[in-house]
């Protein structure tokens, strides 16, 4: 059974998916070890609670991310860690860690990627003006989000909608995807090669999409009209 470390510095929503998914089955693996940067977060205490190892390890201790990294590495060996999760940890991981475990260090992201990788996500998106965004699971690599895709998860961005607003329905399907990118790697089906990720069965309708606004939706289309509201002239 696949052992995960998961890496966490705040609340630890993502954690608590992985979690749920580990209990119910869904996901041939445990959590082996949580590490918080972070004092006080409440993803230790969802590990506790849990049962399983809460590390606390404060970055400040370290004056470079480096030797940082290296604890990080000493302590996931101890616990046995097989994959690597990285989920709402808020440092730039560096090639110490990377290296240690090769294609097994996966990350979330608020956006389609290769979208608006980096901070502010959703920010970025709204800004843009796009009318889809979502999230990506990927393996990490030494750039910024630039690591071969694993899941994507697409959700219509709605006239009105704020930062706030699009993010919670955003995090409401990285539950979904996080937990789904770890089966994968936990079942042998995902299988990295360059910067791609090849996935074996289970690719889905190849005709499904999502539109935003709905563009099959009869009900959603409003009566064409010229000027002053009048109906527009044929042809």
């Amino acid at each position: 059974m696949m052992r995960l470390g998961v890496l966490v510095s705040g609340s630890g929503s993502n954690l608590q998916a992985i979690l749920d998914a580990c209990a119910q089955g869904r996901i041939a693996a445990r959590v082996a070890a949580v590490l918080c940067n972070v004092p006080g977060a409440r993803a230790l205490e969802r590990a506790k609670e849990a049962t399983i190892p809460a590390i606390l390890l404060p970055h400040g201790a370290y004056q470079r991310r480096e030797e940082y990294d290296a604890r990080v590495v000493e302590e996931l060996r101890l616990n046995d860690v097989n994959l690597v999760c990285l989920a709402g940890f808020m440092r730039i991981v560096t090639p110490v860690l990377l290296r240690a475990f090769p294609g097994r260090v996966l990350n979330i992201h608020p956006s389609l990627l290769p979208a608006f990788p980096g901070m502010h996500a959703v920010r970025q998106a709204l800004a843009a003006g796009v009318r889809i965004s979502g999230c990506t699971v990927h393996i990490v690599d030494e750039g910024t989000d630039t690591g071969p895709i694993v899941v994507q998860v697409a959700v219509p961005v709605l006239d009105g909608d704020t930062e706030e607003t699009l993010a919670a329905r955003i995090l409401v399907q990285e539950h979904r995807a996080y937990p789904r990118a770890i089966e994968l790697f936990a079942s042998g089906r995902a299988t990295a090669a360059g910067n791609k990720v090849a996935v074996r069965g289970g690719q889905g309708d190849p005709a499904r999409s999502i539109a935003s606004p709905p563009v099959d939706d009869a009900s959603a289309w409003a009566p064409a009209t010229g000027d002053a509201g009048t109906p527009a002239p044929d042809g």
